[in-house]
């Protein structure tokens, strides 16, 4: 298989999937190595294709459900505890956490893309940030992040905020 072909397959793997693939994945699938799909990533990117980097791998973003509400919370927190804490809070109370987005003084507006859906999706992310060491984006605005949530109604969202203002987590705006 040339390296077109493989681009187009990992194109089509990733169009037919719900779920973020890994690198990993990936480079077993097509039989090359990791740099060599980091690479296809780069290049179908740079042709255009909307392809997500996040913690659990990669993915093309689906239009968001209908008649869900999309909504962003402001936060505080310090520490890995209570990250992980704030992380099921959401998905406990069904939430779908987006993205994690921070204001930095310098450079405006840093967003990722976090897809974090589960506990388990929260306890693989919490896992490799302590594995790799990485330090959360909030550590640059002093604990202080937004996040863009998918929830099923206004209702849902409310309870989410009740159950982060309780933790002293929830920055209000009130």
């Amino acid at each position: 298989m040339d390296a077109w072909d493989r681009r187009e397959k990992i194109l089509g793997k990733l169009k037919n999937t719900d779920r973020p693939v890994t690198g990993n994945e990936l480079s077993k699938a097509f039989q090359v190595s990791r740099q060599v799909i980091v690479q296809d990533i780069a290049l179908l990117r740079a042709r255009g294709e909307d392809i997500l980097a996040t913690p659990q791998g990669y993915l093309i973003p689906k239009a968001y459900k209908k008649n869900r509400v999309i909504k962003k919370i402001v936060c505080k927190h310090k520490g890995y505890d209570e990250m992980e804490d704030e992380l099921k809070i959401i998905v406990d109370l069904g939430g779908k956490i987006i993205d994690v987005i921070v204001e930095h003084p310098l450079y405006g507006e840093i967003k990722s893309p976090l897809e974090i859906s589960s506990r388990l999706d929260v306890e693989q992310f919490i896992e490799n940030v302590k594995r790799t060491r990485a330090e959360p984006l909030s550590t640059l605005t002093d604990g202080i992040h937004i996040h863009t949530i998918e929830v099923e109604d206004e209702e849902v969202f409310n309870k989410i905020r009740e159950a982060l203002a309780s933790k002293k987590y929830l920055i209000s705006g009130d």
